[in-house]
């Protein structure tokens, strides 16, 4: 005899879910406002008092630094303030990139332009000329790498590039429709917009995002975008998941 779910169809998926043990965190574009994270964090830590969950996941989605004047706050208080009783995941974003590319040998205008000179001038490394040439970024680089502390560098070459947990994929800005998760290209994971975010399809996991900004939490069915745009708007926006349930925290 048919059961009732057959008879009408097709069953209802299960909806997406972390872990039974665990509850995680995950943290949109920081952009250089230590001041926000450090609200942020307070709001975390007294969310987690509830938590019965055996692991507590705090899963960070990358562009901490540029735009906003306090980026080496920011990743201080990443390197030496961690919330106590978490895992942290650190995630690569475009702005870290393109950051390490400079410090790297690259030609770096291109940082410049997009609030690099904010990131510089936390770190007292002042730009007055956005039109540098060759000799004079060389000189800019140099100065920066005497003034970047070791761990601070050594945090950004550690930075992850994805990071699962359950039914969800983190990264910074999403994947490339049609391509297998496990085949997706970094420049993507860390630069995609338009073909992510455009796109209908099953993932496979449902891809927890920042790097596009929205002036409220996106929740598709395949996608999560929590990028606000914490820079200009004052709203970092953390997501909140545990077993199938979502929430979100905010500054």
């Amino acid at each position: 005899m048919a059961s009732t779910q057959q008879t009408a169809g097709a069953a209802t998926p299960a909806p997406p879910r972390v872990p039974e043990d665990c509850r995680v965190y995950a943290v949109g574009d920081i952009h250089g406002r230590a001041d926000l994270l450090a609200r942020l964090h307070r709001f975390i830590r007294a969310d987690a008092e509830s938590a019965r969950v055996r692991r507590k996941v705090l899963v960070y989605l990358g562009d901490y630094v540029d735009r906003g004047y306090q980026s080496r706050e920011v990743i201080n208080m990443l390197v030496h303030m961690p919330l106590g009783g978490f895992e942290s995941v650190h995630i690569k974003g475009n702005h870290e990139d393109l950051m390490l590319d400079y410090l790297d040998g690259g030609d770096g205008r291109i940082w410049l332009f997009n609030g690099g000179d904010a990131t510089l001038d936390s770190y007292d490394v002042s730009v007055f000329d956005p039109y540098l040439r060759g000799s004079e970024l060389e000189r800019l680089r140099r100065r920066l790498l005497a003034e970047l502390p070791a761990e601070h560098l050594a945090f950004l070459r550690r930075l992850t590039i994805r990071h699962t947990v359950g039914d969800y994929l983190f990264v910074h800005a999403g994947v490339r429709p049609g391509v297998p998760l496990d085949d997706q290209r970094e420049k993507d994971l860390i630069w995609i917009r338009g073909p992510f975010l455009d796109a209908t399809d099953d993932f496979g996991k449902v891809v927890v995002h920042g790097h596009t900004i929205s002036m409220a939490p996106e929740l598709k069915d395949n996608r999560i975008g929590i990028d606000t745009g914490a820079y200009a708007t004052n709203r970092l926006t953390c997501l909140v998941l545990e077993g199938a349930d979502r929430r979100i925290l905010q500054t």
